[in-house]
């Protein structure tokens, strides 16, 4: 069976710039096997397909696939997904619940910008010296268990990612050992690692992203790894009630901006986008 399809690159005006994500519109016929999805997703060889099912005119069902395996939650996909969903006029302004494997979320659609809540926003743990100190190491950089009071912390907004601040200088040259990092991601049982430093150049910090583990060397733009970065700086009293603007992938040539805030206690993060290819895909 035949349903659009299309290439949208999320947190950017421009394409060819951003995080590009697959979308998949199913209208009403349900979700094709996990296998199919996972095999359209590494046909389309983007780091996350979104496959949407619309329930009624503001209630949808989304499903995200990596070329490997099922996520429960993306948010430049999200992004790009409801982008996509307005511009073709199958979707309206105004909030949406979205149904995922992550729970159910709001995503507010506007006119330039796609607004989605994360899940509860937690804190979950601090690296343990040893563990910070292997991390620091797999990227090449000097071990250390902190870098200007701010330790390394495991966060989750949907997703569990590892915030690991390091020094503006250190954020381009790091190089990731892959096996190191999958294996780190293994044990503590989180998608991967969110690198950032902290700035004063018109954005709160430059990020890189790093998911060795789900197929995802690095990703230009992540909207949960920002969040829960957005959380993890709220705690050390860096951002709130300010709006906070994350820019990430310039190492990958694709920058890619986040915003993120606090709103009525729920951190939400979100962006442009920008339709770059549309078509049909059967499955």
């Amino acid at each position: 069976m035949d349903h659009k399809a299309a290439i949208v690159d999320a947190f950017t005006e421009k394409p060819f710039s951003g995080n590009p994500a697959g979308v998949v519109y199913l209208g009403g016929d349900p979700f094709p096997e996990e296998a199919i999805c996972i095999k359209a997703a590494a046909e389309l060889r983007f780091s996350e397909t979104a496959f949407i099912r619309k329930l009624t005119e503001t209630e949808y069902a989304v499903r995200f696939f990596t070329p490997v395996c099922e996520a429960a939650l993306c948010g430049h996909a999200t992004v790009a997904a409801f982008s996509f969903l307005r511009d073709k006029r199958i979707c309206g302004l105004g909030d949406m619940l979205v149904r995922t494997k992550s729970g159910d979320i709001r995503v507010t659609v506007e006119r330039g910008c796609v607004w989605l809540d994360m899940a509860e926003a937690r804190t979950l743990s601090a690296l343990d010296k040893d563990t910070a100190a292997g991390l620091y190491r797999a990227f090449g950089l000097n071990e250390r268990e902190s870098v200007n009071g701010l330790v390394p912390k495991i966060v989750s907004v949907g997703l569990m990612d590892i915030m690991l601040p390091v020094e503006p200088d250190e954020l381009a040259r790091a190089e990731q050992d892959e096996a190191a990092v999958s294996d780190l991601s293994r044990r503590l049982n989180v998608t991967g690692v969110h690198m950032f430093a902290l700035s004063n150049d018109g954005f709160t910090a430059h990020c890189r992203n790093f998911a060795p583990l789900y197929g995802i060397p690095e990703e230009c733009a992540t909207g949960t790894s920002n969040g829960a970065l957005y959380h993890y700086l709220n705690g050390y009293g860096l951002v709130s009630p300010s709006p906070a603007r994350f820019i990430q992938g310039e190492s990958m040539g694709r920058p890619s901006v986040i915003t993120a805030r606090l709103e009525n206690g729920t951190v939400r993060v979100g962006g442009p986008a920008a339709i770059v290819m549309e078509g049909s895909i059967g499955i």
